[in-house]
């Protein structure tokens, strides 16, 4: 049973400019990779605590952002968001989508470097080398699943909130 699910080939990139200017409060790119489907595992089961990776930050405006708090809008009923945390992809040697605490091959994230204590700041035009996690514990058989993803960010001093479409399902059997 796999229990870390990774992209590797994750790292940061430039992405091309553009003449026009994104409007305020959308400088997140909302179609990235994982923007296209649910990551999941059908073998949880209640009591495991899972790393589920929130979508790279990808500022696609003429501006840099500031990073200053995440969130998953709508967990899973059944599944208790214990904290937030975020770390370098060069670390975790690339995107861990979901990782079981504690497996084998998981990243020990407790050991590494925890960048959610300031700002992280996503320079215009390019994607974050620190991408965010939320650490879930199942608390009972999950209904339904976790979904949305909010980020919230400063830019020229002015503060936005952006939701990214993100969704982990998580079944017990």
């Amino acid at each position: 049973m796999a229990v870390v699910i990774s992209l590797s080939a994750c790292m940061p990139q430039s992405v091309p400019q553009s003449k026009d200017r994104v409007s305020p409060g959308s400088a997140l790119e909302e179609s990235g990779n994982q923007s296209s489907g649910t990551v999941g595992n059908e073998n949880a089961k209640v009591g495991q605590v899972w790393w589920f990776a929130l979508p790279i930050p990808l500022n696609t405006s003429d501006r840099d952002i500031e990073i200053t708090d995440v969130s998953v809008v709508k967990p899973a009923e059944g599944v208790k968001i214990l904290e937030y945390g975020a770390y370098n992809l060069e670390d975790t040697e690339g995107l861990p989508l979901m990782a079981l605490e504690g497996a084998e091959d998981a990243p020990e994230f407790k050991k590494l470097k925890n960048y959610a204590t300031e700002p992280v700041v996503v320079k215009a035009n390019e994607e974050s080398e620190i991408f965010f996690v939320a650490r879930m514990k199942i608390n009972s058989s999950p209904k339904g699943t976790s979904r949305y993803c909010r980020f919230d960010y400063k830019q020229e001093q002015l503060s936005y909130s952006q939701t990214l479409d993100c969704e982990l399902d998580l079944q017990t059997n």
